[in-house]
């Protein structure tokens, strides 16, 4: 494995045009030109993390760290270049949003995920396995 150098940031700067190609790219939809990450989480996010590339600063990783204004923070939206995958990246922005959800006196942070992405969230970032339920709308 081929570790990037990235510099990860809470809170960090970004355009809405940036994540949301990003995002497109990695849940394989395409980018809406007029969403607006900025707006979401600041109204809805504890905080996000930004991975930049140390050598360009272009933005490679993205997570959001919704809460319920308390206790519980959830991890949404985690995203990594499909160019910068398997190289670190993802680990790093759970890692930090991790950090700054424990700093903000959160008790949980809670994830959900596909089977695909087992290994990464329970092996690489240490999260548990634990019981829950979803109702598709």
């Amino acid at each position: 494995m081929t570790v990037t150098t990235v510099a990860c940031e809470w809170r960090g700067a970004f355009e809405n045009g940036e994540v949301e190609e990003l995002h497109a790219e990695g849940f394989g939809h395409p980018p809406a030109p007029d969403f607006d990450w900025r707006g979401q989480v600041e109204r809805f996010s504890l905080g996000w993390v930004c991975a930049r590339r140390a050598a360009d600063g272009a933005l490679v990783g993205f997570v959001n760290v919704a809460w319920d204004g308390c206790g519980h923070a959830f991890v949404l939206d985690t995203v990594v270049a499909v160019a910068e995958r398997r190289r670190g990246v993802g680990r790093a922005l759970v890692e930090c949003a991790v950090e700054h959800a424990r700093a903000a006196g959160c008790e949980w942070l809670h994830v959900d995920f596909e089977e695909k992405w087992r290994e990464f969230y329970l092996e690489g970032c240490g999260f548990r396995p634990t019981g829950a339920g979803l109702v598709r709308l």
